[in-house]
């Protein structure tokens, strides 16, 4: 098959499901013998998150969700074993809560570059494993830098919001979809995935729609 299958990706650099799923989803594309055109789209799922959060994640979650510190505990060491699972070792002690919107717009910024999916792997990281501030425009600056990016470009852009519009478009977009959690994924532009799915799910998803296109294109 030589046209590649369209997929778009919603989800927030601060959500753990949704690092699970991107491990999970590129686990089934290595598998896939097609081509996968992958764009991620900014959701952010608590926008009234303040830049500097006072409390722990356990804290964070307790009050958000309504919960016991000790639900709130065990709802952590769950995720963060699945989180081990593929391969990613959460450390939620060293973690930063805050507000994600410029992380979103560097994601734009990466996108008008070409490397976004460099840069959605590399906010992951940085907010899940290594402990980074993802809401301050001097370590994404970094973050980006640590790329190869220009950091006086990469502040420039965030703080003139450059691509505020951009990240407002997508959780329009997502609105428009019934979108209400991430991970999410639009598979040419038809059918939707929520969740952070097994990755056998994603493969049967991706062969249905190559089979349909090879069908479409022998009529």
């Amino acid at each position: 098959m030589s046209e590649a299958i369209k997929v778009d990706i919603w989800s927030d650099v601060q959500c753990p499901w949704c690092y699970i799923g991107k491990r999970r989803f590129e686990a089934a594309v290595a598998a896939f013998p097609g081509r996968v055109d992958i764009t991620y789209h900014s959701f952010e799922l608590a926008p009234d998150t303040p830049l500097d959060y006072e409390g722990t994640p356990v804290d964070y979650l307790s009050e958000r969700k309504g919960v016991s510190r000790e639900q709130a505990e065990g709802m952590i060491a769950h995720v963060t074993g699945i989180a081990a699972s593929v391969g990613l070792r959460y450390d939620y002690a060293h973690m930063h809560q805050t507000n994600t919107v410029k992380a979103h717009e560097l994601l734009h910024y990466a996108k008008a570059h070409g490397r976004q999916l460099e840069m959605k792997e590399a906010l992951l990281k940085a907010y899940f494993i290594d402990g980074r501030h993802l809401g301050r425009v001097d370590e994404l600056a970094a973050i980006a830098e640590g790329l190869g990016f220009d950091r006086e470009d990469v502040i420039r852009a965030l703080e003139s919001e450059e691509h505020l519009a951009q990240v407002k478009a997508d959780v329009a977009q997502a609105a428009a979809y019934g979108i209400n959690g991430v991970p999410f994924f639009v598979f040419e532009d038809a059918y939707g995935v929520s969740g952070a799915q097994e990755t056998a799910l994603f493969s049967q998803v991706l062969e249905q729609i190559a089979q349909r296109k090879a069908q479409a294109a022998a009529v």
